[in-house]
């Protein structure tokens, strides 16, 4: 056999496994954009174009109008809502991103006793649903009187298991040893060597576990759902849920529902292209030595 017909037949080996996938990749991207493509078509048209799924039809472009109604929509609540979704998912990602990214460098650098079970329980903290600590949360800022608060919200999203163990694999991979030696030879606390030279050398597992953390609570429903009973504190997806309850009996409420979804996307989509640089280099972390 010929070296050009064995050629001929690896390539058409190849090339089913190919195109299949280019097949599975074709439908996961449909699968991804065409919900968005609906939401930005639907955030568009009036009620009654949206029920007839009239969504190219020109003389029913109604974006700015729906857009005016949402932000008169109970006196401007859901720009309350929208504020109060940065205030915690932008507030308790950075807080939480910090100390999961100090906690992941403790882990690393330093040896004290307990390290190796009090890391194995943060590791058996990640395969813990959210849901199941719902309740127990509940109770104890119940206990606390903190329900129905700010806090009751930002406080248990600081906490990110997950997030502590990238953490110690970003330290692992991008902090040197000797380079704490030398700063703590030139004097440094371990304080100041942790925000002056760890951190610094840290800043793209700190933008990953941010992301991570700003898709996270911004997306969160459950916990505002139990903690929280005033509507003035609601963040956009507990909002939207209890414009949804109103719906089937106002069908108004559709197109605003609509297009608040839309633009409560806008903040994850920026902040992704803007930090996306340090964000692709962080998830390469100590793939190469």
């Amino acid at each position: 056999m010929s070296a050009t017909t064995g050629t001929r037949r690896r390539a058409g080996v190849r090339a089913p496994g190919r195109g299949t996938a280019h097949v599975v990749v074709g439908v996961g991207v449909l699968y991804a954009l065409l919900p968005l493509l609906w939401l930005l078509l639907a955030s568009t048209v009036d009620a009654e174009a949206l029920f007839a799924s009239r969504f190219l039809d020109l003389s029913d472009f109604a974006l700015l109008d729906n857009v005016r109604a949402l932000l008169r929509e109970g006196d401007g609540v859901y720009l309350k809502w929208y504020a109060n979704s940065l205030l915690y998912a932008v507030g308790g990602a950075a807080v939480g991103a910090l100390l999961s990214t100090a906690a992941g460098y403790v882990f690393d650098k330093f040896e004290f006793t307990g390290k190796g079970p009090l890391f194995a329980l943060v590791l058996v903290s990640v395969m813990v649903p959210a849901t199941v600590l719902a309740l127990p949360m509940y109770l104890l800022a119940s206990e606390l009187g903190l329900v129905n608060t700010v806090w009751s919200v930002l406080i248990p999203v600081l906490f990110n298991p997950f997030g502590v163990y990238l953490g110690r694999m970003f330290s692992a991979s991008y902090v040197p040893d000797e380079v704490l030696e030398a700063a703590r030879v030139d004097g440094a606390g371990e304080l100041r060597s942790f925000f002056s030279v760890g951190l610094r050398m840290l800043a793209p597992g700190f933008v990953t576990v941010f992301l991570f953390q700003l898709t996270t609570i911004w997306n969160n429903f459950f916990l505002p759902l139990v903690m929280l009973s005033d509507e003035d504190l609601y963040p956009l997806s507990l909002g939207l849920y209890s414009w949804n309850a109103t719906a089937s009996i106002n069908p108004d409420y559709y197109p605003l529902m609509v297009v608040g979804s839309l633009l409560a996307l806008l903040p994850l989509v920026v902040a992704f292209l803007l930090l996306q640089r340090y964000w692709r280099s962080g998830l390469t972390a100590g793939s190469v030595k």
